[in-house]
């Protein structure tokens, strides 16, 4: 019984519910991220490159089976018959997917500092606390 009720104070803790949320959202947000890529910004980059699809681009390291029926041309297809290849366009993809996520989680946290910055009152001391520590400590002097 024991077991039970320190996985049960492990699981209530705040900072382990907070990190399943944050995974949750990371993964949405992964997905989301991944279609702008794909889906806008891969393309753009491709036209601009005479359309070129970046996926397209791989050096073919092991040999085609001879049961292979797909597009010899095609990296999901070899990929998926298990043939070894170097995919640098698809590696290519990745390295955009996170430079894009990186910038977004950057903008997002630097948008809540300023947030949380606005929020969070100053510490400075004001006149009349400036005024109530001189009394304080001209009466600790007497």
């Amino acid at each position: 019984m024991g077991i039970v009720s320190e996985f049960k104070t492990f699981i209530a803790r705040g900072n382990v519910i907070d990190l399943a949320v944050g995974v949750i959202i990371g993964g949405a947000f992964g997905t989301i991220t991944k279609s702008l890529t794909d889906d806008i910004i891969m393309p753009i980059v491709g036209a601009l490159f005479g359309g070129v699809d970046f996926s397209r681009f791989f050096i073919r390291l092991g040999a085609v089976p001879a049961t292979f029926k797909g597009d010899p041309s095609s990296y999901a297809d070899l990929k998926a018959a298990g043939v070894a290849m170097f995919g640098w366009g698809a590696f290519l993809t990745a390295v955009v997917n996170f430079v894009i996520l990186a910038f977004i989680i950057f903008l997002l946290i630097k948008m809540i500092n300023k947030l949380v910055d606005k929020e969070t009152p100053s510490e400075a001391p004001t006149p009349e606390d400036v005024v109530l520590l001189r009394e304080i400590r001209d009466s600790l002097k007497k």
